[in-house]
């Protein structure tokens, strides 16, 4: 299939990357005018809603989200450890270390679940205030980035690795694009947390 299609596993001598990862950073270029927009919503609204706290520590679990970020920054190396594993030909590694992606963005979920669920009890939606319409618009929509990233790598390291017995490099190179779009997901977060919940 690869000899039909070609720059499959071997980089187009133009862009130096894969067919693959060159969609994947086109789609990244188009997530970060996504998520660029709403973080210069952010400032906008900052700067001129009246409604908006002093800091967002006052209001905002500052303990549950730095529990996050220590959560999405070790599922950043863990991806990278499970690409690496790969290199090495070692499936049995990689499927490790995915499990732990897999099991540390589930982490991420449960702990933001916990600070919905609470800011719901006490009466605190988007249409509370600017700042919670800004504050559930950008984690809920980062939310819905780490869903899709769960169910990318759950395909990844199950169904999707028979690829690895008859193409490897095309399958090392899928592994390689989900932790582009991880690594994503994560520094957007690390954006997130201090704007939101620091400042």
């Amino acid at each position: 299939m690869s000899a039909l299609i070609p720059y499959i596993d071997e980089p187009h001598p133009v862009t130096g990357v894969t067919n693959a990862k060159l969609g994947m950073w086109l789609f990244l270029a188009s997530e970060v005018m996504l998520f660029g927009a709403l973080f210069s919503t952010l400032i906008i609204m900052r700067t001129s809603a009246t409604d908006w706290p002093a800091h967002g520590s006052d209001v905002l679990n500052v303990p549950l989200a730095t529990l996050n970020t220590v959560f999405l920054i070790t599922s950043s190396v863990t991806i990278v450890l499970s690409w690496a594993a790969l290199k090495m030909k070692d499936l049995k590694k990689f499927k490790f270390n995915m499990g732990l992606t897999i099991l540390l963005s589930f982490g991420f979920l449960v702990i933001k679940y916990i600070e919905y669920t609470s800011k719901f009890h006490h009466g605190h939606f988007p249409s509370t205030s600017t700042f919670y319409a800004v504050y559930f618009t950008l984690t809920g929509l980062h939310g819905l980035h780490v869903i899709g990233g769960i169910i990318t790598n759950l395909y990844l390291i199950g169904p999707g690795s028979k690829m690895w017995e008859k193409e490897p490099e095309r399958f090392t190179g899928r592994i390689e694009c989900a932790g582009l779009y991880w690594h994503f997901v994560d520094l957007v977060w690390i954006f997130l947390f201090p704007a939101l919940y620091l400042l």
